[in-house]
């Protein structure tokens, strides 16, 4: 495991991030499945965090493009979102997010949902900043 400058152990391998999150009825539309209001929530988040963890400081949502919800993620299975940088700019990152859903009783995962978001770095006042070269070291290789 590579380490971070500041000596932190580096667990972010290729770029991506993984949340696992369980899915309760308060998440769910009157099918018993995931709202995809609530689906929509849970992927930006997975977004910033991955955003954020590249940029090392704030960053905001700038769009979101290409959702879409292939098959329904049912109340009480388990929902995994990864997250991986794709394409890093001056000041913003496009961020692929796929849903794994995994039946609790079985096991078995399939892809539920993925999209993608753009997120910006933003300084104390709101305004884009420029990502550093120690910030986007993957630009050349995405």
């Amino acid at each position: 495991m590579s380490q971070t400058p500041n000596g932190q152990p580096d667990d972010q391998p290729d770029g991506q991030t993984v949340m696992i999150e369980m899915i309760f009825p308060e998440q769910a539309n009157h099918y018993g499945t995931l709202f995809g209001g609530n689906a929509l929530s849970l992927m930006a988040r997975a977004a910033f965090v991955a955003a954020t963890r590249r940029a090392r400081g704030a960053v905001v949502m700038a769009r979101s493009e290409q959702v879409d919800f292939t098959t329904p993620v049912r109340v009480g299975e388990l929902l995994e979102l990864r997250s991986e940088i794709i394409r890093i700019g001056r000041s913003s990152m496009r961020v692929a997010v796929v849903g794994i859903a995994e039946e609790m009783d079985t096991g078995n995962r399939r892809e539920a949902l993925k999209g993608q978001f753009v997120m910006v770095a933003v300084d104390a006042s709101g305004r884009p900043r420029a990502l550093t070269e120690k910030t986007a070291k993957k630009e050349e290789t995405v």
